[in-house]
């Protein structure tokens, strides 16, 4: 009684391995193809393309190896600085030992923003501006598959964080009351951090040459450590006033409010779980531009130490910088835009996306306070 139901399991079985059998040939054929059409040329046809396919391997074995490895990245750098040992703000002279040189506080801000950039493109390579990153996968953008995106998006979060913070340094930070001249290092610096990120060797539009992104970024390393040594040669200027203070912090809380509204709009339109192919670079854009602002927010509470003990900031800034900890120690193997109430697929830009806001809001208050 069995045997025909063993029968008609048997057909299907066979029909199945048939139709891979099938998929898997189609898959083939244009290798097969290629190869015999390869192995009837000459060396000086065969020579050329087994150069180039070599180069190809060797180049993809790079770029993979480039995204898959993050030198440097530890969410608690910020404590090598030992920032809490420091109680002078940036600019101010130091105590004078006997016939020592007159020296004064270099600024953690600069510091920490020089690092930030140098773990991008020094001890990482710069991933948006790599070839094979332009080029895509078959033409697709990379960020718009589930591979080989998180770094680059990671590193343009933090560059982020970067760009705002000199631009602040020249605007606000370092000019004496929004009157003097600007740092010409420091507008240097801004300019190179401005640069596109995705520039290589060679460009279509326009048409040419280019000064690939990481040769930019170096410079402006150059710069920001030169106008540093300035500071602490007591030959430029770092203005450390509350409304600075003030005027920084609102423009931190604008820029990681704009992350927030992005997460939210791809939590609300794609909750597609696994299967959503940005959610994964969404989501580390915004966990790099944290990693960002919280080095530097660590570094600010030092700049303006004497102004957050004035204003009684210290309770407020401390349980701020634990929001970003909080935040920073998200760390999924693969990213999910779920459901909110979702129990096998979560979601992961709604979970950053309320540390955020809660970022945000402790960063409106100490505004708040600074403007009482």
């Amino acid at each position: 009684m069995l045997d025909p139901i063993i029968a008609f399991f048997e057909r299907i079985f066979r029909a199945i391995g048939r139709g891979f059998g099938l998929v898997i040939a189609w898959l083939l054929w244009p290798f097969l193809a290629a190869h015999g059409w390869y192995v009837n040329r000459s060396w000086l046809v065969r020579g050329p393309i087994a150069a180039f396919l070599i180069l190809l391997v060797a180049m993809y074995g790079y770029f993979i190896v480039q995204t898959q490895i993050w030198s440097g990245f530890d969410p608690n750098f910020i404590d090598k600085y030992k920032l809490s040992e420091r109680h002078l703000s940036a600019g101010l002279e130091k105590p004078v030992t006997a016939n020592g040189p007159k020296t004064c506080q270099r600024s953690a801000i600069v510091d920490v923003v020089v690092d930030l950039t140098d773990q991008n493109v020094n001890q990482n390579a710069w991933i948006s501006s790599m070839l094979l990153y332009k080029a895509g996968l078959f033409g697709t953008d990379w960020d718009h598959t589930p591979f080989l995106d998180n770094k680059a998006s990671f590193q343009r979060g933090v560059n982020e964080a970067v760009r705002r913070t000199t631009v602040e340094l020249v605007d606000t930070l370092v000019r004496m009351r929004g009157t003097s001249a600007i740092n010409n290092n420091l507008q240097s610096a801004r300019s190179k951090m401005q640069y596109d990120e995705g520039n290589w060797y060679f460009g279509l539009t326009p048409f040419g040459p280019l000064t690939p992104t990481p040769a930019q970024y170096r410079a402006a390393i150059s710069d920001l450590q030169t106008f540093n040594d300035e500071l602490e040669n007591c030959t430029a200027t770092f203005d450390t006033r509350a409304d600075n203070l003030l005027t920084f912090v609102d423009r931190v809380a604008g820029s990681i409010g704009s992350t927030s509204a992005l997460l939210r709009e791809r939590a609300e339109k794609h909750a597609n779980g696994w299967f959503d192919t940005r959610a994964d670079d969404r989501f580390w854009f915004a966990y790099g531009q944290l990693y960002g602002y919280y080095a530097v927010l660590s570094a600010v509470r030092a700049d303006f130490d004497q102004v957050i003990l004035e204003r009684n900031l210290a309770p407020i800034w401390g349980e701020t910088l634990k929001q970003f900890q909080s935040a920073l120690r998200v760390q999924p193997a693969i990213i999910s835009n779920g459901r909110e109430d979702g129990w096998i697929m979560p979601n992961h830009l709604a979970t950053m996306g309320f540390y955020i806001l809660r970022v945000r809001s402790n960063l409106v208050e100490i505004r708040s306070i600074i403007d009482r």
